[in-house]
């Protein structure tokens, strides 16, 4: 990727006020641009605001990490300079981030720190996977019985991640991020607008908050219980699959409003927000994610089990997402996020796919 430059000639030499306050501003934009690909938390920024923010430490110990991954025995195994952050968002109903909330949203962020490249991946929540604990279910149970560490373990343990840092969002961090960058543009077509403006019912009911029908059709700015609501629409062709992708849509169309955004508005946003985000992100590790680039870009998303690998069924009286083949689901995983040909899946993957082809039939 070329190098970008700037030509300096015939421009005004800045004082050093200003040039620390340009350094302040830059910084802040890039902080808001990471943050909101996280989740739509804005939680690294938050983080440098304030201590309050709820948070949980994750240590190795504290989580499961597949041994040959750890040891690095699998084939082709090359995730230097690759960083893969755990996003949750939970139905969260006064502020409760921690287990017992099941989570909505799981999403991975891989991010490139020598390119700066952002690749999301949507975890669809009804997939059957190892929970973690070697039972076996949705994938958004694990949260809601082990908290972040049994999540982070679970999507370490069906995908051969290495995984240790986490952020969580609940809807009403969501809602107030959107509103306070002055809502988000998207498009909205027939088939979701009746879905959505129900599904705005049931969030104002969760958050206390009133709502504005959405009354047309076509590109439009939603304010963030609009446009919170339409994450959550499942009900149209496509089902759960579809409404992922809407998630990542309105993760850019996030990303790119924060870029817009002046700093009081950030602060705005921190302030309001805090108490529904919690993460295992400390301020040094965020500077050391930040260094000094100016730019993260979203440059490709999808979702896991990947559309050819995955089907739908019944497990006992559950209706499940299927990977037809976690190995195989594996090996496009770590092509899609790290470049790897040829992965070879680790035995305790190999084990845990045998064990969902018998459960599942499939």
């Amino acid at each position: 990727m070329a190098t970008k430059q700037t030509n300096t000639k015939g421009k005004k030499r800045m004082t050093k006020k200003e040039k620390a306050r340009k350094k302040r501003n830059r910084m802040l934009l890039i902080v808001a641009e990471i943050l909101v690909l996280c989740v739509m938390g804005l939680a690294l920024y938050m983080v440098t605001k304030t201590d309050k923010m709820e948070g949980t430490e994750i240590k190795e110990e504290d989580i499961v990490i597949n041994e040959e991954v750890v040891n690095s025995t699998t084939t082709s195994v090359n995730t230097q300079g690759y960083r893969v952050v755990a996003l949750f968002g939970v139905d969260a109903r006064n502020g409760a981030l921690g287990k017992g909330t099941r989570t909505d949203t799981i999403m991975l962020a891989c991010i490139n720190e020598n390119t700066k490249e952002i690749k999301l991946v949507s975890i669809f929540r009804d997939t059957y996977l190892n929970l973690g604990n070697d039972s076996y279910g949705k994938a958004n149970g694990a949260y809601a019985k082990g908290g972040p560490k049994q999540a982070i373990s679970m999507l370490n343990m069906n995908m051969d991640l290495q995984i240790t840092d986490y952020v969580t969002v609940g809807f009403a961090g969501l809602v107030d991020t959107i509103d306070e960058l002055g809502g988000v543009e998207i498009e909205v077509d027939d088939a979701e607008i009746t879905h959505l403006n129900n599904y705005q019912i049931g969030t104002s009911e969760a958050l206390d908050r009133s709502y504005t029908k959405v009354t047309s059709t076509g590109l439009q700015t939603l304010d963030g219980m609009q446009a919170t609501s339409y994450c959550r629409i499942r009900y149209t062709a496509g089902d759960d699959f579809k409404r992922a992708e809407r998630q990542r849509e309105v993760i850019q169309a996030i990303a790119d409003k924060a870029k817009e955004a002046d700093i009081a508005t950030l602060n705005n946003i921190a302030n309001k927000t805090f108490n529904q985000v919690a993460t295992s992100l400390e301020l040094s590790e965020i500077l050391g994610l930040l260094g000094d680039v100016s730019e993260y870009k979203i440059v490709a998303s999808d979702g896991f089990p990947f559309e050819q690998y995955r089907t739908t069924g019944t497990v006992g009286k559950a209706s499940c997402v299927i990977p037809t083949d976690l190995e195989t689901n594996v090996k496009e995983l770590h092509k899609f996020l790290f470049g790897t040909e040829n992965y070879e899946p680790s035995s305790s993957v190999k084990e845990y796919s045998q064990r969902i082809s018998q459960d599942t039939g499939k």
